[in-house]
């Protein structure tokens, strides 16, 4: 019993804001074992050591091809016929990014890409921002319809308006009023003779701003939906009090609610952004690589300076076009390590996860 009473706490100093109790220490031999000779303490280690194993698999699965391609892309082609050669390759070059580079002119279809990809991005920012704002805030007549037709944008195949939107912008009109003001009007465009004047919006800008001025550019249905579903979280209040304090819609929406949507436009312009940049539908459809060169018509292509024409030229070819890509998709993998934080947190609080 005094044994009992020894080992219980003894409150020493007590104050109106702090309370000292001064307790008895067991020894450091018996700490140990209460810690550590314990069924739980085992089973956490056991825990921890199959996570590590779980995720050092899984990362070596998807690390793997990454790695592989980017030792080969330093490759020369005395090493692909070298069975010795796994990895790491015994003669390093650069030659293959040399030869892409100069061959296959990559820093101009950089250039027309990035350009291409940030105007598209910036603008399908802006126009879905509007347009989620308008769905998510303002109550119409037939609002349930328009959205459920941006829906449909997001499940009809965009291989079925192919041929009609090529059309439209190679031979580009509106009601008549291109023909009717003529072609000075319109100066660095081509103008088609025939039975009436057109504009041939084809290797131009125009296609992708026009489109995306009209939220019908690719993915921009999700992009809506996302803004749409943000704007939904945010507090009615914050509106009405900018209206007390005498600002309009307009005022309201951008220095207002805009300022709060920062994290989720940084989203939406990722997405645009990456998405417009490995693009290979309106690439295809409006670009001609003769007229403006772009990344993905670099894919499938071959440096000409480089033999492949030898035993062991196939795996050799293979790695160029590795290399190819690994170049196409290295500014997004830079992108993404600056915003990544912002990306993440616009997916949160978007509503399109669990």
């Amino acid at each position: 019993m005094d044994n009992q009473v020894n080992e219980a706490p003894k409150v020493v100093k007590e104050s109106k804001n702090k309370i000292v109790v001064d307790f008895e220490r067991t020894s450091r031999k018996e700490r140990m074992k209460m810690k550590y000779l314990r069924v739980s303490y085992f089973a956490n280690i056991m825990w921890r050591f199959f996570r590590f194993l779980l995720l050092l698999g899984v990362s070596y699965v998807i690390l793997y091809p990454f790695f592989s391609k980017i030792t080969s892309s330093f490759m020369s082609p005395e090493d692909f016929v070298d069975v010795t050669v796994k990895l790491i390759p015994k003669y390093p070059t650069w030659d293959t990014y040399k030869a892409i580079i100069v061959d296959l002119r990559y820093f101009e279809a950089l250039f027309n890409s990035f350009l291409l990809s940030l105007v598209s991005a910036i603008v399908q920012t802006l126009i879905c921002s509007i347009i989620g704002y308008g769905f998510a805030k303002f109550k119409f007549r037939g609002s349930k319809l328009l959205f459920a037709c941006v829906l449909l944008t997001m499940i009809v195949p965009h291989s079925t308006i192919q041929l009609s939107l090529f059309m439209k912008f190679k031979y580009f009109d509106v009601y008549g009023i291109i023909n009717l003001l003529g072609g000075g009007v319109f100066p660095g465009l081509d103008i088609i003779p025939g039975k009436h004047a057109y504009l041939d919006f084809s290797n131009t800008l125009w296609p992708l701003v026009l489109l995306s001025l009209g939220g019908l550019a690719f993915k921009n249905g999700l992009y809506i939906y996302m803004m749409r579903q943000f704007f939904k979280g945010v507090p009615d209040e914050l509106e009405e009090s900018s209206y007390i304090d005498g600002y309009g819609i307009f005022k309201t929406f951008v220095f207002i609610v805009l300022p709060l949507s920062v994290p989720m436009m940084i989203t939406v312009f990722l997405f645009a952004f990456s998405w417009q940049w490995t693009d290979e539908f309106y690439t295809g459809l409006f670009y001609n690589k003769s007229k403006m060169y772009l990344l993905p018509h670099l894919v499938g292509q071959s440096p000409r300076s480089l033999d492949t024409q030898y035993e062991g030229g196939n795996l050799y070819s293979a790695a160029i076009q590795n290399t190819v890509g690994l170049m196409i998709i290295a500014p997004l993998i830079v992108v993404y390590l600056f915003c990544q934080r912002y990306l993440v947190e616009g997916i949160e609080r978007s509503g399109i996860t669990g």
